[in-house]
């Protein structure tokens, strides 16, 4: 290999484009086509029929999580923002309260605050790309009802400080974990630290059934509000006389699909082998750009928790990120800045358009409720600088299952070109 960059005519590190896809829907094989051949013979479409429910593919899946993550109750859903939505019912979140989010997390995250009628108080984030604990504490007013912080990338929240900062104020934190399915935090699964976690299991995620999701708690109360909210006829399937309530939710229709949930049955058996792979590949990555000058990885508050699904760094600018990030990716090594198109911008709070842009309707914004007495009377783009100047100056790149320890050290010795002809 030259020294000259690909981008300005040098021999790039790899002969051909090195790019992240999906991770559960690329090792689909007949495991899931005979799960879900299985559904269709035993004609059981439906998971709440008056017999055959321990036959249920979507009550293995809340039995497997229930076993994971060491919770009481789970509840399957058919998506991620199901699951936030019907997680912030079972908190009792709903018009005249605020909820906490990041300035990067998925748009989901707003949107689901928004459905269950709160308000979305967004916090900055730090060097972790998730929540900032210091500016988290800032936000907390006498209306705040919920947290949500969000494992983002893989990669887990700062969920000491966070759960300690709840704990002062007695606020419930509802996590999501829509993006790192089977990551740890000091040894405990992500989703069983706060008083419910959040699961998706769309396309896109580590382990996937196209859609899905599940909620997860030990609360008795929050599980009993979050699956009324997730089927109107909750209380109709469990029978006459069964438990009595104080409440009632209407309710509107969540439910999982059995033929979604027998794809994810066969799915969960690669989790755990999907993440060993992921973590080697970026252990490998991180050792061949050690004392790199010039570069910051991200600050992974529990490395030994963290998916390994992407690997992020900083540059001092953000001109320089967007500089280097072309670079990289001349030399075939598929990565990009957060402001680029390569990294999805709508991870970003500035990019939500019903909360930015203006063009969602007044009477549907929850700020504009009578019920609402605090202060949030909108959103601008610049509101959070701090996580603007981090998300600006980061260069990230997917890591894939697909990927060798070969091509680990190329990703490394790309970086290294790279800051060597920049930085």
């Amino acid at each position: 290999m030259g020294t000259r960059l690909a981008i300005d005519g040098g021999t790039p590190v790899r002969a051909t484009p090195l790019r992240g896809g999906f991770h559960g829907s690329a090792v689909i094989d007949e495991r899931e086509v005979a799960a879900v051949t299985g559904v269709l013979a035993k004609k059981r479409l439906f998971r709440f029929l008056s017999s055959g429910t321990e036959e249920s593919e979507a009550a293995r899946i809340e039995a497997w999580y229930r076993q994971r993550l060491g919770r009481e109750y789970a509840l399957a859903v058919n998506g991620g923002t199901a699951a936030l939505i019907c997680a912030l019912f079972g908190l009792d979140v709903g018009p005249g309260d605020e909820v906490i989010i990041p300035a990067h997390t998925f748009i989901a995250t707003a949107a689901a605050v928004i459905a269950a009628g709160a308000v979305p108080v967004i916090a900055e984030i730090d060097a972790s790309l998730n929540m900032d604990p210091v500016d988290l504490e800032k936000k907390i007013t006498p209306y705040t009802k919920a947290i949500i912080p969000v494992h983002m990338r893989g990669v887990p929240a700062r969920m000491d400080e966070i759960m300690a900062v709840a704990d002062r104020h007695g606020i419930s934190v509802c996590e999501d974990v829509a993006q790192s399915n089977g990551g740890t935090y000091r040894g405990r699964p992500l989703g069983s630290i706060g008083k419910v976690g959040c699961f998706s299991f769309q396309q896109y995620k580590i382990i996937t059934s196209g859609e899905g999701g599940l909620v997860a708690t030990d609360d008795q109360r929050v599980y009993d509000r979050a699956r009324m909210q997730h089927d109107s006829a909750a209380r109709f399937w469990e029978g006459e006389g069964t438990r009595r309530y104080d409440f009632v939710i209407s309710g509107e229709n969540y439910r999982l699909s059995e033929l979604a949930a027998a794809v994810f049955c066969v799915q969960m058996d690669r989790l755990e082998p999907l993440i060993s792979h992921f973590r080697r590949i970026k252990s490998q990555i991180m050792e061949g750009i050690e004392g790199i000058h010039g570069i910051t990885p991200q600050d992974v508050p529990d490395p030994s928790g963290d998916c390994g699904i992407t690997l992020t760094y900083f540059l001092p600018t953000a001109d320089l990120a967007k500089q280097f990030a072309r670079a990289l990716a001349a030399e075939n090594i598929g990565c990009g800045t957060i402001y680029d198109n390569t990294i999805p911008d709508r991870h970003i709070y500035a990019n939500w358009p019903f909360m930015i842009s203006g063009l969602a309707e007044e009477r549907r914004a929850p700020w504009k409720s009578p019920f609402y007495k605090g202060n949030v009377k909108g959103y601008t783009r610049d509101q959070c600088p701090q996580s603007l100047d981090y998300l600006g100056r980061a260069v990230m790149m997917f890591i894939d299952q697909t990927y060798t320890l070969e091509d680990a050290d190329l990703v490394a010795e790309g970086i290294r070109k790279v800051a060597a002809a920049l930085l």
